[in-house]
């Protein structure tokens, strides 16, 4: 498995997904990835490469003496992978095998120079994952050099002995680069599963449709779906396909992902209806940070000063109204919460008494950074806090002290709650032990792309 993973780095940066056309995501592997591809898929050839050569059977005579050849290193100095457009990835590699033949007197060694060609084939397969496969392959032996020492007989076994090792390696060198991929492709099978969310969340990714191959890139349509309790998130509204514009992001950036709004309005819309969004502000009466407690009210609101005369805690209960809305302009990302919130004070009894309620209406910008593999957020508010009330006990509100009042006891809070849940992050696409590396987050008109190098951790 090991082995596949650093020729598949080019091919695998996604995730398994279910087939409907939204939410969209893009993700588009660049032809700047090919070189690191190359370096590091270095190692894992030269290790399918080392494959059991059998018997050379040297005819001396009337008796026939077989001569165990075994392979002491291969290396690939050269390997240069470059896309074919609606086709894949043409693979060319220079490699060099060394021999050891077992013959007395003393043993034979030789070097074999063999370019290896060969033209990956990339589709969409049955379960929505990238599928690899051999189309064509071709090996070109040079003349095998004997390395210095060998014995007089040398030179007059060279040629048999030679002879019979393109033959073995002219099929075996072609069936252990169609191994590697074939693992490659159980190692994308893999991929199948939900990535979690949160504790009854999840996301889960696929392929739409077979890929778009060009000279200068892959580009996969994924799905994104959302679950909670084991059912999809579910946007209203009939379904747009998301397409990613060329030229888009950073220049030279090995993997370029597009995010499309409909993926945000869903993660939203996963957060309101798992209640992520709601939360409890308490305050406590010694507590000089929080000061929520009926005696600050009192000095707004005569009647809570009225009915408690002695001070005590207050309870903020904010609840989401409508769903949360998400807007995306050209380098502006911006959120929109319509929270209702109930103001409770604890009674003598130690049962919550309703004061009032507010309609809430609060404008936060967005930021977005990656971290590995996650998609993370931050949010500050845009601007005041708008509120009107929806219902009071205790009777008249000057909506202009309670403005001053819900900054100071809402405002932190609800940003540190908001932070805390954004901080954890969202799986992008992705596969095991693959990383995103000095990522560049863009907001576009509708959609937001990362720009990437790839870095895989072994």
């Amino acid at each position: 498995m090991t082995r596949s993973c650093g020729l598949g780095l080019l091919l695998v940066l996604v995730l398994p997904v279910v087939s409907a056309s939204r939410p969209g995501a893009v993700v588009r592997l660049n032809k700047a990835v090919l070189s690191y591809v190359s370096e590091i898929g270095r190692a894992p050839l030269q290790q399918a490469l080392r494959v059991t050569v059998p018997y050379f059977l040297d005819r001396n005579g009337e008796v026939i003496q077989p001569s165990r050849i075994q392979i002491l290193s291969v290396s690939v100095p050269h390997l240069r992978l470059k896309l074919i457009a609606g086709l894949g990835v043409h693979l060319a590699a220079e490699a060099n095998f060394t021999f050891q033949v077992f013959r007395a007197p003393e043993p034979l060694e030789l070097m074999l120079p063999v370019v290896l060609l060969a033209d990956a084939r990339v589709a969409q397969g049955s379960i929505g994952t990238p599928v690899v496969s051999i189309s064509a392959c071709l090996s070109l032996f040079g003349d095998a050099i004997l390395f210095d020492g060998s014995n007089s007989t040398a030179p007059a076994l060279l040629v048999p002995v030679q002879k019979h090792i393109k033959a073995v390696l002219r099929d075996k060198v072609c069936l252990s680069i169609s191994n590697l991929v074939q693992d490659l492709n159980v190692h994308l099978g893999t991929l199948v599963g939900l990535n979690p969310v949160g504790p009854e969340s999840q996301i889960r990714y696929s392929m739409i449709n077979a890929p778009n191959i060009t000279n200068d890139y892959i580009s996969l349509d994924i799905n994104a779906v959302l679950f909670l309790l084991g059912k999809p998130i579910v946007l209203p509204g009939d379904a747009t396909p998301f397409r990613l514009p060329e030229h888009v992001g950073r220049d030279g950036a090995m993997a370029t992902v597009g995010l499309s709004l409909d993926l945000f309005d869903s993660a939203f819309l996963l957060l309101q209806k798992a209640g992520s969004l709601n939360l409890d502000i308490t305050g406590q009466l010694k507590s000089d940070d929080n000061p929520l407690n009926t005696s600050m009210l009192g000095q707004h609101i005569p009647e809570v000063a009225r009915q408690f005369p002695e001070p005590m805690p207050v309870v903020l209960k904010v609840r989401l109204s409508a769903t949360p809305t998400a807007t995306l302009h050209a380098d502006t990302a911006t959120l929109r919460l319509q929270p209702f919130v109930e103001v409770l004070a604890v009674a003598s009894n130690s049962a919550f008494q309703s004061l009032f309620s507010l309609d809430l209406a609060v404008n936060l910008t967005l930021k977005f950074s990656v971290s590995k593999v996650k998609l993370q957020g931050n949010t500050t508010v845009l601007g005041d806090i708008q509120h009107t009330v929806a219902a009071s006990n205790v009777g008249f509100i000057d909506t202009n002290q309670m403005h001053m009042l819900m900054g100071s006891l809402f405002e932190k809070p609800l940003l540190d709650h908001l932070n805390a849940l954004l901080g954890i992050g969202v799986a992008l696409p992705n596969i095991l032990n693959l990383h995103y590396a000095s990522p560049e987050v863009f907001v576009y008109e509708g959609y937001v792309v990362i720009s990437s190098r790839l870095f895989f951790q072994r």
